[in-house]
């Protein structure tokens, strides 16, 4: 692991060893609180075929 200081990347504070990567409980909180709104999100593309399948009902 890097010995590197790093930011808070919540408050851009420096990060706590104790929290890691975050500088504060605090800020570790925010951030579960965004993952549990969905506040963040993973792209997804629909599943091979379903896009294919909506072009065809058009067609035909």
């Amino acid at each position: 692991m890097s010995d590197k200081p790093t930011q808070c990347p919540i408050c851009q504070k420096p990060a706590q060893a104790k929290y890691r990567p975050f500088c504060s409980a605090r800020c570790a909180d925010v951030d579960l609180g965004r993952w549990f709104t969905e506040s963040y999100r993973i792209p997804a593309s629909p599943p091979d075929g379903s896009e294919d399948a909506d072009e065809d009902d058009l067609e035909g």
